[in-house]
């Protein structure tokens, strides 16, 4: 029996020794939930939210600009001005008369005595008599959808044949909104490009910390072989998970506060403060391109994130060889 026993531990199948496991790369080329990568995602969050206002306010600007101007474009005013020995009324009607025969004119509406002083309320106040003041008699003229009016053959013929009559397109009005117009979306975008420059401030700030804090790892790859766009890689991929995370954070309140400032226009309507609201911003929608502006801005905000520490990083280790 003990030699079987010889012979059957001998014949058996031999133990496999464990082979050691290969060394695993456990600490990451850029340090994670660091102090300084929180800080660096409040501050992209930050600048995209406030990028996210400032994109949201040109649109809301410019649209009720558009609206104001397409309003103010398709009407014309004729302003009869009272004088001794005038027949006043005699002159609106002549005026209206010639409005409503001339060709692209879809609509005359002539103002009462009563109706026009009603309309210097706002800045002189109600209950004054203002039978003896000279006020002007308007006619408000309505364009024709799609129609080309001859001003200027529309004011000579209200000249010659209703003295007293003067005809005001509101060039001067439509002007002075188009400069402000121009004037807010070329501050909005000085505004965008300063919050672009502290971006890229920030992750270069960030991204040289980083590589501060894991330097003996980054010149120990360095030194056995690893690839500029090896180590870089880890960078980028890093800061544009930081980039999107803060991105979105800041984009995603804008987008919360301007869908809350619609809900709110949207049960002011009929207010004072909200009729003046609607006039200025509009209805506080940005419409499907404006959403489409906001989310632009978070995956700008993430690729410049990434783009800024990828450079950086070249740079420091272009240095270094």
């Amino acid at each position: 029996m003990a030699v079987a026993d010889d012979i059957d531990a001998d014949t058996a199948t031999p133990q496999r020794f464990a082979v050691p496991a290969r060394p695993r790369f456990e600490t990451p080329v850029v340090p994670r939930n660091s102090i300084a990568g929180r800080a660096l995602i409040a501050v992209v969050a930050i600048m995209t939210f406030l990028a996210s206002l400032t994109t949201g306010a040109v649109i809301l600007v410019g649209q009720a600009a558009s609206e104001w101007q397409s309003d103010v474009a398709r009407e014309v005013t004729i302003q009869v001005v009272p004088a001794p020995g005038r027949d006043t009324d005699a002159t609106v009607a002549k005026a209206a008369a010639i409005a409503k025969a001339f060709p692209g004119i879809a609509d005359v509406r002539v103002f009462s005595k009563e109706e026009s002083s009603k309309l210097l309320e706002p800045w002189l106040g109600s209950g004054l008599s203002l039978g003896d003041l000279p006020v002007p008699r308007l006619i408000v003229v309505r364009l024709a959808s799609g129609e080309t009016v001859d001003m200027a053959r529309l004011n000579r013929l209200l000249i010659d044949q209703a003295a007293g009559a003067t005809l005001d397109d509101h060039r001067g009005w439509i002007d002075r909104m188009r400069a402000m117009a121009s004037s807010v979306v070329a501050g909005g975008v000085v505004i965008l490009i300063l919050m672009l420059a502290a971006t890229v401030l920030s992750v270069t700030f960030a991204t040289r910390g980083a590589m501060a804090t894991n330097r003996n790892v980054i010149e120990v790859l360095h030194l056995v072989g690893a690839k500029n766009n090896f180590i870089a890689g880890h960078f980028q991929r890093h800061f544009l998970v930081m980039g999107l995370q803060g991105g979105m954070i800041g984009g995603g309140v804008a987008v919360l506060l301007f869908a809350l400032a619609a809900l709110i226009g949207r049960f002011t309507t009929g207010t004072a403060g909200g009729d003046q609201s609607a006039a200025l911003f509009g209805s506080f929608s940005l419409g499907f391109f404006g959403y489409i502006a906001v989310l632009a801005q978070i995956v700008l905000s993430a690729v410049v994130t990434a783009l800024t520490s990828r450079r950086t990083v070249n740079s420091t280790l272009d240095a270094i060889d």
